[in-house]
C-alpha cells in the first residue's frame, strides 16, 4: 500500500513539474508567437466563410411503402464578411426556403446521390433567389450538406 502511494506523489510531481516546464520555460517566445498570431490579415472578399444553420432540419418524406423522416444539417458557403452579415440576419428566410424545398421531394429521389445532387442545386437556386430579392446579389455559393439521415 505504501508502495502505491509513493508511486502516485511521484507521478504527480513529475506531472506538475513537466506542466509547469512546457507553460512557463521560453515564455518570451511564446509572446512572439501571440503577438504574431494577433496581427492577421483583414478578411478580403473573396475568402470563403461558412454560415451554419442553427439546426437540423427534420421533415418528412413520402415514400412507397411508407412515409419516410429525413434530418439534413445544412452549411452555407458564402464570400466575404458582408455576404455572412446578410446571410446570418436573414436565417429565419433561408430556413423557410430550405424546408420548403427540403419537404417537396419523395424518398425514392433522396435515396440516391443523383437526388441529393439534385437537392443541393435546387436548393441554392432557391436560396439564391430569395436571398436576391431582398439584397440584389446573390448571397450564397452553395449550400452544404454535413449531415444527412433519413429512416
Amino acid at each position: 500500500m505504501l508502495i502505491i502511494i509513493i508511486a502516485v506523489v511521484v507521478i504527480l510531481v513529475g506531472g506538475g513539474a513537466a506542466a509547469w516546464f512546457l507553460l512557463f520555460s521560453g515564455s518570451d517566445s511564446g509572446e512572439a508567437v501571440q503577438t504574431e498570431e494577433v496581427v492577421e490579415e483583414p478578411i478580403t472578399s473573396s475568402e470563403a466563410v461558412y454560415v451554419g444553420m442553427p439546426r437540423p432540419f427534420v421533415f418528412n418524406v413520402a415514400g412507397t411503402p411508407r412515409d419516410r423522416l429525413v434530418q439534413i444539417k445544412v452549411q452555407l458557403l458564402v464570400r466575404g464578411t458582408e455576404n455572412e452579415a446578410f446571410a446570418k440576419q436573414h436565417v429565419p428566410l433561408i430556413e423557410g426556403t430550405l424546408l420548403r424545398v427540403f419537404s417537396a421531394e419523395t424518398a425514392a429521389q433522396l435515396e440516391t446521390l443523383q437526388g441529393k445532387d439534385q437537392l443541393r442545386q435546387k436548393s441554392l437556386d432557391e436560396v439564391r433567389k430569395s436571398l436576391e430579392k431582398l439584397t440584389g446579389v446573390p448571397v450564397v455559393e452553395k449550400v452544404l450538406f454535413t449531415g444527412f439521415v433519413m429512416q
